[in-house]
C-alpha cells in the first residue's frame, strides 16, 4: 500500500472513487477522518449524490465496527428448544417471521445448531406425522467472538455461505448473535422485507387484533384510528410514547402493555424504534373498518 492511500482502501473499486476525489481536489487523503471529509465535500459538489455517498461512508464505518456494536443482544434472540415439538416450534417462526433460529440445549448458552424454517416447512410438506427429531433437521452453528471486525466477518459469510453466526463472549458465553442483513445494512442502510410495512402507510391492519405500525405514526392519529385517548402533551408520536413508558430505548422482540394496547417492538435501531406490533382485543377499532 503507497503512503498517500489510507487503511482499507486497497480494492480496485475504491482506487477507482478516490481517483475520481484526488481529480477533484487535486491530492489524495491521508488518513480516514479526511476520506470522509473528501466524500462529503463531493457530494455538495455533485461529484457523488446522496446515496453514493451514504453508501461509501458504510463502507468505512464497517471496517471500523465490532460485531459487539450491532449484534441482537442475547436476550433479543428468538430461539427453539432442541427438544421441542415441531408443532410448538411453528408458531414462533411464524410470529418472528425469520428464516434462521438458533437451537439451545439447556440454556441460551448452549446453541446446539441453526434450524432453518425452510427446513421445518419441509416436514410438514412430508405430512408432518413422523416423530419429528430436531437433530436431523437443524445445521451446524457459526460462533464468532465480539471483537471480530464487521468488514472480517462480512468476507466470511460470503465464502461460507453462512448468513448467521452466534456472538461469544471472552469467557465462551452466547452474547448474542448476527446476520449477514445486519451487516450490510450498515452499507446500505435498512433492509425492508415482507414483514415490513409501506414507508407510507403508518398502520396496516395483519389480522383481527393485530396491527403493524410506524413509530413515527402521531398519536392523534393512533387515537383517531383505534379509538384511543393517548395524551400527546409530552409526545408527539407512538415511539415517543413507548420510550416513555419504558423509560428506555427497547430492543427488538421487548413488549409494553399500555391502557389494554400490547405493544411489541418489530423494528429497532441503535437510536430509534422503527415499527411496533400492537395486539388488541375486546375494542371496537373505527379506522379498522376501512380495512376490510
Amino acid at each position: 500500500m503507497s503512503d498517500d492511500q489510507p487503511p482499507g482502501s486497497n480494492g480496485p473499486w475504491q482506487r477507482r472513487w478516490l481517483s475520481r476525489i484526488r481529480q477533484r481536489f487535486g491530492a489524495a487523503p491521508t488518513d480516514r477522518a479526511q476520506v470522509v471529509e473528501y466524500l462529503r465535500q463531493a457530494g455538495k459538489q455533485g461529484l457523488l449524490d446522496a446515496d453514493e455517498q451514504a453508501m461509501l461512508e458504510g463502507v468505512l464505518e464497517v471496517s471500523d465496527t465490532h460485531v459487539r456494536e450491532i449484534m441482537i443482544p442475547r436476550s433479543q434472540m428468538v430461539v427453539v428448544e432442541r427438544d421441542a415439538n415441531a408443532r410448538d416450534i411453528l408458531p414462533i417462526i411464524i410470529e418472528s417471521g425469520h428464516s434462521r433460529f438458533p437451537v439451545i440445549g439447556d440454556d441460551r448458552d448452549e446453541v446446539a445448531g441453526i434450524l432453518m424454517a425452510k427446513d421445518l416447512l419441509r416436514y410438514f410438506a412430508d405430512g408432518g406425522n413422523s416423530a419429528f427429531d430436531m437433530r436431523e433437521y437443524m445445521r451446524a452453528a457459526v460462533f464468532i467472538p465480539e471483537s471480530k471486525r464487521l468488514k472480517t466477518l462480512l468476507k466470511e459469510f460470503r465464502a461460507s455461505h453462512n448468513h448467521m453466526a452466534i456472538v461469544v463472549d471472552e469467557y465462551g458465553g452466547v452474547a448474542g448473535l448476527l446476520t449477514i442483513e445486519d451487516v450490510l445494512e450498515q452499507i446500505v442502510g435498512d433492509i425492508d422485507d415482507e414483514h415490513d410495512i409501506e414507508e407510507d402507510i403508518f398502520i396496516q391492519r395483519d389480522s383481527a387484533t393485530q396491527f403493524s405500525v410506524h413509530a413515527l405514526t402521531r398519536i392523534d392519529d393512533f387515537n383517531e384510528y383505534f379509538g384511543s385517548e393517548f395524551s400527546d402533551e409530552d409526545y408527539g408520536t407512538v415511539g415517543g410514547l413507548i420510550l416513555s413508558e419504558m423509560g428506555k430505548l427497547p430492543g427488538r422482540d421487548e413488549t409494553v402493555t399500555i391502557d389494554g394496547y400490547a405493544f411489541k417492538v418489530t423494528r429497532a435501531g441503535r437510536r430509534r424504534i422503527d415499527t411496533l406490533q400492537v395486539t388488541i382485543s375486546g375494542k371496537d377499532i373505527p379506522g379498522a373498518e376501512k380495512d376490510q
